[in-house]
């Protein structure tokens, strides 16, 4: 069967899930570029800059959390018809919701009277634990996603769902 054995439906569920995943690492990217601004001397618009692009990744992380948490998510799908993957889609799920919290934990901290109070160092590192977070999640996804695929139909994902055709 293959990749012919998709339904409309399921190939919608992965391209929404990839899309989500694409917008995600563009926010991070943009978040990458604001914390490799120069700091000293010019704190209070590194850290605007740091909270604006910390805010996008927020948002971004929320809706990539919120879709997958769908009942019609590529997650959900997962969860429903191979329960022997069932922990790995919680885990993902309890990681995602780490993530956010630990997004607005630094949030917090950067908005706070006096700001990062020059901690440059300290507050990129935190941030390059969170975008690691972020990728060890993304690769977790993938390899649970190609494993239920598999799994289902005795065959390779393509690299490019757009290319599936649907049933």
């Amino acid at each position: 069967p293959g990749a012919d054995a998709l339904t409309r439906a399921q190939r919608h569920r992965l391209d929404q899930h990839r899309d989500d995943q694409d917008r995600t690492l563009m926010t991070m990217q943009q978040l990458e570029a604001a914390l490799a601004m120069a700091a000293p001397r010019r704190e209070r618009a590194w850290c605007d800059e740091v909270c604006r692009a910390l805010g996008v990744l927020a948002e971004a992380a929320r809706d990539e959390a919120s879709n997958a948490g769908q009942p019609d998510s590529l997650l959900s799908d997962i969860f429903r018809t191979q329960p022997w993957l069932r922990s790995r889609v919680r885990g993902l799920r309890t990681r995602y919701a780490q993530l956010q919290d630990s997004i607005a934990a630094l949030q917090d901290e950067l908005s706070a009277p006096g700001g990062p109070r020059a901690d440059f160092a300290g507050i990129r590192q935190r941030l390059a634990w969170v975008l690691a977070g972020f990728r060890d999640q993304r690769a977790s996804e993938s390899d649970l996603i190609y494993e239920a695929y598999y799994d289902a139909f005795g065959s390779d994902l393509p690299h490019d769902a757009r290319q599936i055709k649907s049933t």
